[in-house]
């Protein structure tokens, strides 16, 4: 197969596959603004072969929308083989997802938590790979070892990828524990294999793009999140929000998605306007805006306020250096995450406060108790140590304290989490994780009223179909049961 990134134009500016944020408005944007090649959102292949609304609203694209990469997730060889026959018509690769750290892949075993079986992946890659027409692609995270990233990359390879996307982060990475992306892991992955290899990781503005190819002398770097912050990052412009705001809305006028999808992306551009006490009351607009109209009236709001002041109309008299900004709040830029090492300093302090707390309220509620008589004594739902809970646990230590039988009764928990199983259930687990272990393996749970959709249909069609007629040729030739 001829090399991928030379049949996608060379593209070296790759905007990343995002859930609920690369949609067809937003890629359209990124293009106009420098990005090369675009990805879609991340969509899960079970849903994909049995949904038809699902794949016609995620493979809506137009002729300006390419070169594009559908991404795939899922665990079946044979599933995901079907759902990249019937996108293969609509893009210039497949991608399977191998990087996704969140909680929905693990429960759902794909994503980052397929790298531990290789076999697995093994049959997965090479099964696409030979059962479409267009080339196959991984995006990958690294392992905390560079030898076995390399092996990792190597089997891929072997397999039948393409071209590999290196996420230079482990899949532990995620959340406030995101920390720096290893280059150095991506560099000996592209020193070790012959296929192109796009960087992903620590791309927050135009210099690191160049950085990151300079050094590790990748084919092209992705961004994710430096992408939602500044969809001019690839041209080196830092624009007003309330500029690349209205052409965003402009575009979602013309390719309509659903609101959550647009606030997100506004609260992303509009995160340090927003953060100033004094629009506020702009923020709780944009947070209860039920359509886009609500969010154009955000944005002339926010233009009305910072354009007069951005053209040198009107000077800025408010202090914003308190916000560790290089640029001034009206313009797209960098969102600087909190170092690992901070945040678990701010969770042990955090801790300490907490148990502090507790123990000054308990010396407290001593020293009261002794002073009261008894009939007097508060009751430990009113103690002092309980203002400082949380109404949920507040909740469950009244529960565990109850004399009630019924508030004590010990539960079989699910197999999954901790919640109790369903008495009825099949599987031993609740009803939440039975519903997604039937969707994503086809399964019955009779116990949870939970039937695939074959045999839904199938008892919908027996419900329509008209009850036999008796031998009698009239009604009233029917007779009465006596009992």
């Amino acid at each position: 197969m001829s090399n991928v990134w030379e049949t996608l134009g060379r593209p070296r500016y790759v905007v990343a596959p995002m859930v609920d944020a690369s949609e067809l408005a937003w890629r359209l944007l990124s293009r106009r603004h420098g990005a090369h090649l675009c990805y879609t959102p991340m969509l899960h292949s079970n849903v994909f072969v049995n949904h038809p609304r699902y794949r016609e609203v995620n493979l809506q694209s137009t002729p300006e929308d390419k070169p594009l990469i559908v991404q795939f997730c899922g665990n079946n060889p044979e599933i995901m083989l079907e759902a990249a026959k019937l996108a293969e018509a609509h893009c210039d690769a497949i991608d399977i997802n191998l990087g996704c750290p969140q909680a929905i892949a693990r429960k759902g075993h794909y994503g980052a938590f397929l790298q531990d079986d290789w076999q697995l992946l093994s049959n997965i890659v090479r099964t696409l790979s030979q059962g479409v027409s267009v080339p196959i692609t991984c995006k990958v995270r690294v392992f905390e070892s560079v030898e076995r990233t390399i092996a990792y990359a190597r089997m891929l390879e072997t397999a039948g990828c393409a071209m590999l996307t290196v996420h230079g982060r482990t899949r532990e990475q995620r959340g406030p524990l995101t920390g720096l992306a290893s280059w150095d892991h991506i560099k000996a992955v592209r020193e070790s294999v012959n296929i192109p290899v796009i960087a992903n990781g620590n791309i927050q503005t135009l210099a690191d793009v160049e950085r990151c190819l300079a050094q590790i002398g990748c084919e092209g770097v992705m961004t994710a999140e430096g992408n939602l912050y500044n969809p001019c990052l690839f041209e080196g412009r830092n624009p007003p929000v309330y500029e690349i705001a209205s052409e965003y809305l402009a575009l979602v006028d013309q390719y309509p998605c659903p609101t959550s999808f647009v606030r997100g992306h506004l609260f992303k551009i509009f995160h340090e306007c927003l953060s100033i006490p004094s629009n506020f009351e702009i923020r709780e607009l944009l947070a209860k805006g039920p359509s886009v109209s609500e969010f154009k009236e955000v944005v002339e709001k926010l233009r009305e306020i910072y354009e007069p002041i951005h053209e040198g109309r009107q000077l800025y008299t408010q202090e914003y250096t308190g916000y560790n900004l290089d640029l001034p709040p009206w313009v797209c830029q960098v969102r600087e995450r909190m170092p690992p090492e901070d945040h678990l300093k701010k969770m042990e302090e955090a801790v300490s406060l907490q148990r502090s707390r507790e123990e000054e309220s308990k010396d407290a509620d001593e020293k009261e108790n002794n002073n009261l008589s008894s009939g007097l004594k508060r009751t430990k739902r009113e103690s002092s140590s309980e203002r400082y809970l949380s109404k949920k646990k507040l909740k469950k230590m009244q529960k565990r304290s109850s004399e009630n039988p019924h508030c004590r009764k010990v539960f079989e928990k699910c197999r999954e989490c901790p919640n109790p199983v369903g008495l009825k259930c099949e599987y031993s687990l609740c009803k939440a994780c039975c519903k997604a272990k039937c969707y994503l393996e086809n399964q019955d749970c009779p116990g949870h009223r939970i039937l695939t959709r074959t045999r839904r249909e199938r008892a919908k069609s027996l419900a329509n179909t008209p009850k036999l007629q008796t031998s009698a040729s009239s009604p009233s030739d029917v007779q009465p049961i006596c009992r």
